[in-house]
């Protein structure tokens, strides 16, 4: 029998994380809850969840600290749950390396389908522990870069690199596109669909985590087109 994946539910109302649990164990998922920040980094490393669920507004350690201090030994991915809908909580939730953000009160199968595709894309991740160039599937290669969409690896300067699959899937699609220059508002629709529609900083976010990892080329470049979005250049 295969393992359950397991998901660790973070957030001090009892009630709404009861039902939470309720809902992912009718998907055959197994839940642990915990009520505060302090407890979800004692527990993390024991449990080993597939996915964490993460209130913004904890007792102690707040969301956002749990989420820096887990990004710093893990990748595991993170969704963030809060009653705060400003553009700027979500920024800053996905520049600490969240890779969803929900907005309380949310749809109980909304969350749910958002927990299986998040999931989905980090299945379709693993670790690579010796770079290769034989590479299969959908993938881009330029000199000293290859980012692969079938297995979601990137191999960088001969290095593999991790990345979270959203920011995989734009790098992806900027590099498929040589030269072509596409808006903020392109991007979101492309990589992230309808529902992120008008948050274009979350598109800055995403290329500036890139920049930390992979830096410009003599050959090619990430390369902001300024008032208009981003572009990957490749250098004749």
């Amino acid at each position: 029998m295969a393992e359950k994946q397991r998901i660790l539910i973070v957030d001090d109302d009892a009630n709404i994380a009861e039902l939470i649990s309720l809902y992912l164990m009718k998907e055959c998922y197994e839940t642990r809850i915990v009520g505060d920040g302090e407890e979800a980094l004692r527990v993390y490393p024991a449990f080993k969840p597939h996915l964490v669920l993460l209130d913004l507004m904890l007792p102690g350690i707040d969301g956002y600290q749990v989420c820096r201090e887990l990004r710093m030994t893990s990748q595991v991915p993170i969704i963030m749950l809060s009653a705060k809908g400003e553009i700027f909580d979500k920024v800053l939730g996905l520049e600490l390396g969240a890779d969803d953000y929900m907005i309380k009160p949310f749809d109980s199968k909304e969350l749910v389908a958002r927990v299986k595709a998040v999931l989905r894309r980090y299945q379709a991740a693993p670790a690579i522990s010796t770079p290769s160039t034989d590479q299969q599937g959908e993938y881009v290669e330029y000199p000293d870069l290859i980012v692969n969409l079938t297995n979601y690896s990137v191999i960088y300067m001969g290095h593999s690199i991790e990345m979270p699959p959203k920011e995989l899937e734009l790098l992806y699609f900027l590099a498929s596109s040589p030269n072509q220059v596409f808006t903020r508002e392109q991007l979101l629709d492309h990589i992230w669909g309808y529902e992120y529609i008008g948050d274009t900083r979350t598109v800055d976010v995403h290329i500036k985590r890139l920049r930390e990892k992979i830096k410009d080329h003599k050959n090619w470049s990430l390369s902001t087109v300024w008032g208009i979005g981003y572009k990957f250049e490749v250098k004749r």
